[in-house]
């Protein structure tokens, strides 16, 4: 089960939000060569809101996510297409429906 995750909301600059959201389909392609991401949504949440979820079970693999390639690609067009910076946040995983 996974214990950890990362919520991480994104604002799109006014005008970038095609642009963003194909920058985060992307992202999922990336997460899936990623052995310690067990989980990695994309969210749109409207309004020009997106969001990233995604889930690790322990702390070497979401570390190794936050230094990664989806990560260093995030923080090299923050600027271009976000309104405000990306706000990551670390939260645990309390309880998840059996499979």
């Amino acid at each position: 089960m996974s214990k950890l995750a990362l919520y991480v909301p994104l604002k799109a600059k006014p005008g970038r939000e095609a642009e963003l959201k194909e920058f985060l389909k992307q992202g999922a392609q990336m997460a899936a060569q990623e052995s310690a991401t067990v989980t990695w949504y994309a969210l749109d949440e409207g309004d020009g809101r997106f969001s990233i979820f995604d889930t690790f079970e322990d702390e070497a693999g979401r570390e190794a996510h936050l230094n990664g390639p989806i990560a260093k690609a995030l923080m090299s067009r923050a600027e271009e297409l976000l309104a405000a910076p990306p706000q990551i946040n670390k939260i645990s995983i309390l309880a998840t429906k059996p499979k």
